[in-house]
């Protein structure tokens, strides 16, 4: 659920803080007030393209954060699984634009446009004019279709998916040109001279990091030596040396050890210390005896990390990159020796991929059409309670020609909107408002599945009136009970139906221009939907008009 927004220095708006609740929360205002503008920058929050012009005039920067409570634990563990930060039960998102550039942070930790992008979808629906309009291309109407995909469905594609990348790179073998006989020969000579380099090199992971150790602490043999011949010095046989310093120590306490424990306790300790500083000194000496240079041995190990970090310079970013690369030269050697039989090969894994694709494309068809009669069905409820009386809804079916990522199938939305009228694609009988409300109808059933809980429109009353606005009102409302809906409107029907009703003007004060916004009260929102009756003037009319209108809505609400 959206909980808050802050918006700062954005197009018209100076500073605007919105804290949304559960249920329908609507927006009005006059036309230009900044309702979009305001939706427009929890698109912006979202990863939507940024542009230096939206920033504020005189301000340096824009602003935006939004901040979400997720509502299951599926967004939970998506989260999780994009590595993305999660603040004491609640997603905090950041954007902040400046000429030149922009920065977004979720709960802190910056990210990048993409990963927003990648989140969006798990938080909330965005729907506006455009998303509407989309319903007038066909190819659009699969991915509505998919949506809905039963489990079976769903398992059938992932295979069919898998199979359609493994097939297209082998067409892309296949296509790729074929070589010269000079061409193999000479690729073919480069390869074995690469693989002979790096077989006879014979290196191991981690060889490197240990033989770069070794080799540092030859470079720095003198100065160890030197260091620990101090060390030994300082501790044993200056005039100071610790050693000797320690055993006056013990022998200082021994004597009168008997008369405290506490003593007693002290000179054992003392005892223990010199009787580590002794082995210490003893080993130490040890080490010196035992560490010669060996030049031999030194120019050995730094040819060896030469020949490595060379063969990681060409062929990878450390060992095991090398070594993987060689197992791809040996792959690549096989083939151009054998590259006649490796052409058969490939067509016949192409032929077997291309049926198995067909069985599987001929099975996700199979789900698909299974899934649209439901579908249909459930789309053409939600159409008559949206007052379309007599429509009637049909998903057919094409087999396109080709394999693409989505099966074989081309599917196109058709309606009928009147009594005698045949079934049409949405695109050719659809009007805006039509659209916007077979949009809405598709939205309702999805989201009895779907886990967004979140959904925003823009302009879903465009083009209706009267009593199909009124329909549209009650599906908000009934859509509202279990999901929290944020929506702008022009209409007093829908208005009505707000559980939160906020209001959008547009303020001039010290000769600059304003959006700011407002919670209602129930008297704001009685005013306002009268407003929205009866223009600027609010007679009592169109306030008694307003109370009937919450009235009949707050009978939906309840249901």
């Amino acid at each position: 659920m959206l909980l808050h927004l802050h918006v700062k220095n954005f197009a018209l708006i100076d500073e605007a803080e919105v804290d949304f609740t559960k249920g329908l929360n609507i927006l009005t205002g006059e036309t230009g007030a900044g309702k979009s503008v305001l939706l427009g920058s929890v698109n912006l929050a979202l990863g939507a393209k940024a542009d230096k012009d939206l920033i504020r005039q005189g301000a340096e920067y824009a602003f935006v954060e939004l901040i979400f409570q997720p509502d299951n634990e599926l967004q939970y563990e998506a989260l999780r699984k994009m590595d993305l930060p999660v603040e004491d039960g609640m997603v905090i998102l950041q954007r902040k634009i400046q000429p030149g550039r922009s920065i977004s942070k979720v709960c802190g930790e910056t990210v990048t446009a993409a990963q927003l992008k990648e989140l969006a979808p798990l938080l909330l629906d965005i729907y506006g004019q455009h998303d509407y309009q989309s319903l007038m291309h066909a190819h659009k109407h699969l991915s509505v279709l998919d949506s809905f995909a039963s489990e079976e469905a769903r398992g059938c594609m992932k295979s069919y998916r898998e199979c359609y990348d493994t097939y297209c790179d082998l067409k892309r073998q296949m296509e790729a040109p074929e070589m010269s006989e000079a061409e193999r020969e000479r690729e073919l000579s480069f390869a074995v001279f690469e693989a002979e380099e790096i077989e006879q090199a014979s290196i191991k992971i981690g060889e490197l990091e240990e033989l770069e150790k070794r080799l540092s602490k030859m470079e720095n043999h003198e100065k160890i030596m030197k260091a620990v011949s101090g060390a030994i010095y300082f501790m044993q046989e200056s005039d100071s040396a610790a050693v000797l310093s320690l055993e006056r120590a013990v022998r200082e306490l021994n004597p009168v050890g008997h008369a405290d424990t506490q003593i007693a306790e002290f000179a054992s300790r003392l005892e223990s210390l010199d009787m580590d500083l002794t082995y210490l000194v003893r080993e130490m000496s040890d080490f010196l005896g035992e560490s010669e240079f060996d030049e031999q041995d030194f120019e050995i190990v730094r040819e060896r990390v030469n020949l490595i970090n060379r063969l990681i310079m060409k062929y990878g970013k450390n060992e095991e990159d090398v070594l993987k690369y060689a197992e791809r030269l040996q792959e690549r050697i096989i083939y151009l020796q054998n590259a006649q039989e490796a052409k058969s090969k490939l067509e016949k894994e192409l032929r077997q991929k291309e049926e198995v694709l067909h069985s599987l494309a001929k099975e996700l068809r199979s789900y698909r059409k299974k899934d649209a009669r439901m579908l249909e069905q459930e789309i053409t409820e939600a159409l008559v309670d949206l007052n379309f009386l007599q429509v009637k809804f049909e998903i057919s079916f094409e087999e396109t020609s080709d394999f693409t990522i989505n099966g074989c199938d081309k599917v196109v939305f058709l309606i009928s909107t009147n009594i005698g009228e045949p079934l049409k694609p949405i695109s050719q009988v659809a009007s805006g408002g039509e659209l916007s409300r077979i949009m809405l109808a598709i939205k309702t059933v999805s989201a009895r599945r779907d886990d967004i809980n979140t959904l925003i429109f823009d302009e879903i009353d465009s083009g209706i009136s009267g009593k199909t606005a009124w329909k549209v009102s009650e599906m908000l409302g009934r859509l509202a009970r279990d999901h929290q809906i944020i929506s702008i409107t022009h209409l007093p029907q829908i208005a009505a139906m707000s559980d939160s009703h906020f209001q959008i003007m547009k303020q001039e004060t010290d000769e600059r221009t304003k959006t700011e916004i407002t919670i209602l009260d129930e008297k704001g929102s009685l005013d306002e939907i009268a407003r929205l009756l009866g223009g600027d003037v609010i007679t009592q009319a169109t306030i008694e008009n307003a109370k009937e209108l919450r009235e009949q809505a707050k009978k939906v609400k309840i249901g």
